[in-house]
C-alpha cells in the first residue's frame, strides 16, 4: 500500500486504531467461549497434566461411596447434578476476557483445600487453548492492516 502523503497514512492508521477495540472484543468473545466450553467438557472426566496444573487424582473410595449413596455415578469427578458445569461462563471487558464460575466450590476444586486435591478445569482449559487464543486475538488485530483503505 502506497500513501501519497503523511495525512493519508495518518488517516489510515487512525481508521485501524478505531476498529481495534471491536476486532479485539470479537476475538476475545470467541476465545472466552472456547475456553469455557473446554472447561465444561472437563467436568466428569479425569484430566491429565496441563502446564502447571497436575493430573487429577482418583476419587477417594469414601467419595465414590458417597456419590453412589446420593444417586450419582461413582466415578465422574466434579460432576454431580451439573450445577458446576452450568455455572462456567465468560465475560468480555475492555481488552480482557474472563472465564470462571461464581460458585465457591469451583475455587476449592480448582486450587484444592486441605481435604480436596486440586482438579483444575479452568486453568487446564486455558493452557490447552493458550496458543490458539493468542493467535485468534493477534489475527483479529493484524487482519485490520490487510484491509485496503
Amino acid at each position: 500500500m502506497i500513501f501519497s502523503n503523511l495525512d493519508q497514512l495518518a488517516a489510515y492508521l487512525e481508521s485501524i486504531a478505531n476498529r481495534v477495540p471491536a476486532a479485539m472484543g470479537a476475538a476475545l468473545a470467541e476465545v472466552g467461549q472456547q475456553v469455557a466450553d473446554a472447561a465444561r467438557d472437563k467436568i466428569g472426566h479425569y484430566q491429565g497434566e496441563h502446564g502447571p496444573f497436575a493430573a487429577w487424582h482418583e476419587l477417594a473410595d469414601s467419595t465414590k461411596q458417597d456419590r453412589v449413596r446420593k444417586g450419582y455415578a461413582e466415578n465422574e469427578p466434579l460432576l454431580r447434578d451439573g450445577t458446576l458445569r452450568a455455572s462456567i461462563a465468560h465475560t468480555v471487558g475492555e481488552g480482557v476476557v474472563s472465564v470462571g464460575s461464581p460458585l465457591e466450590i469451583a475455587k476449592y476444586q480448582e486450587i484444592g483445600t486441605d481435604h480436596i486435591p486440586p482438579r483444575s478445569f479452568l486453568g487446564g482449559a486455558l493452557v490447552e487453548h493458550e496458543q490458539d487464543s493468542v493467535e485468534r486475538v493477534t489475527n483479529a488485530v493484524t487482519s485490520l492492516f490487510e484491509e485496503t483503505p
